[in-house]
C-alpha cells in the first residue's frame, strides 16, 4: 500500500474498526485504503446534507478558528483561493467581507480548474484535506499555487496517538480518508522549505518563504 502523501511504501496498521487505518512510518499520515474510499456519487450524497451557510452565525463563528489567524498575516486587498469551499461557500465571503479578491474550488460544487493556473496570496483550505483521495498531488499542486511569502491556511483535526484515536469521532465520518498530525505538517513544512505556525488544536499556517516571518 502506497501513502497518500509521500508515496512511501513503508507503513503499518495503525488501527482496525469498520475501516482500515494504515500509518506510514515517514511522513505519519493516517490514511484509509482507498478499496474502502466511497464512489463519488455516495461521497457526494453525504456532503448535501451539510447544511452550513453564510447565514449560520454559529458556523462563522467556527471558521474563524481558521479566519482570524489567516486574516492577521495577510495584506489588504489580497488575492485568495478557498479550496473546498462546499454546498454552501462561507469563509470566502468572509474574507470578501474584509476586501479581499475571492476565488472558490470545490471538486463538487464549483470544480472550475481553471483556478489552479492563477497564483494567489493566500489559499484557504478548511476542513476539506481530511477528505482528500491523493493529499499530495492535491497540497502540492496548491503550494505550486501560492506566490512567493504566500500563505497556505488548513484547518483540519489532527491525530494524537492510538489511544485517542480508537474513540475519535472524527473516523466515522466515511467521507474522512486521511488524518493529520503535527509531525506530518512539519514533514510538509520541511519538503516545501516553508514556515510553519501551529495555531491552535486544528489550524495550522504554512508560509512559503522561509526568511519571512508570521505576524
Amino acid at each position: 500500500m502506497i501513502c497518500p502523501l509521500c508515496q512511501s511504501s513503508n507503513n503499518t496498521l495503525f488501527f482496525q474498526g469498520n475501516r482500515d487505518f494504515l500509518q506510514c512510518s515517514d511522513c505519519l499520515l493516517v490514511f484509509v485504503p482507498p478499496k474502502q474510499f466511497l464512489s463519488p456519487e455516495k461521497e457526494k450524497r453525504v456532503y448535501d446534507l451539510h447544511e452550513n451557510c453564510p447565514d449560520d452565525v454559529g458556523y462563522r463563528h467556527f471558521l474563524e478558528r481558521i479566519f482570524i489567524p489567516l486574516s492577521q498575516n495577510i495584506a489588504p486587498q489580497s488575492d485568495g483561493l478557498d479550496f473546498g469551499s462546499g454546498p454552501g461557500p462561507t469563509l470566502s465571503l468572509m474574507f470578501a467581507e474584509l476586501g479581499h479578491v475571492m476565488t472558490i474550488y470545490d471538486p463538487f460544487y464549483a470544480p472550475d480548474k481553471q483556478c489552479f493556473k492563477h497564483h494567489y496570496d493566500f489559499i484557504s483550505a478548511s476542513e476539506v484535506v481530511e477528505h482528500l483521495h491523493y493529499p499530495g498531488d492535491e497540497l502540492n499542486r496548491l503550494w505550486s499555487c501560492l506566490k512567493d511569502g504566500g500563505i497556505l491556511g488548513i484547518m483540519t483535526k489532527r491525530v494524537i496517538d492510538k489511544k485517542a484515536f480508537s474513540n475519535w469521532h472524527y473516523k466515522h465520518d466515511p467521507t474522512h480518508v486521511c488524518f493529520f498530525s503535527v509531525a506530518t505538517f512539519q514533514w510538509l513544512a520541511q519538503q516545501w522549505k516553508a514556515n510553519l505556525m501551529v495555531v491552535d488544536k486544528d489550524v495550522v499556517l504554512f508560509k512559503k518563504s522561509v526568511h519571512d516571518d508570521f505576524i
